[in-house]
């Protein structure tokens, strides 16, 4: 067996780029998610909300079917990002 040392901070580099590649293969996501989804990236728990923000063309969707409605994963993240709040 053999033994490698590395600096204190050598090895908490080497952690962190660890975590960062691991975030990043993480945050892959669909393109297109199903309304839980939608509503669980967007912490909403009514399908009134999720009807609301359709009909005022907030988040972008796709309804292929009658019965199915598919929502744009970036226009989500989009929507966050215009309502996130800047730290003072």
């Amino acid at each position: 067996m053999e033994i490698i040392c590395i600096e204190e901070q050598a090895f908490y580099d080497l952690i962190e780029t660890v975590y960062q590649r691991l975030k990043k293969l993480e945050k892959k996501q669909e393109k297109w998610v199903g309304p839980e989804e939608a509503m669980r990236l967007l912490r909403v728990k009514s399908k009134t909300t999720m009807q609301k923000l359709r009909d005022e063309g907030r988040i972008r969707y796709s309804q292929p079917f009658p019965q199915t409605i598919l929502y744009d994963t970036a226009s989500i993240d989009a929507f966050l990002e215009k309502h996130a709040r800047e730290l003072l």
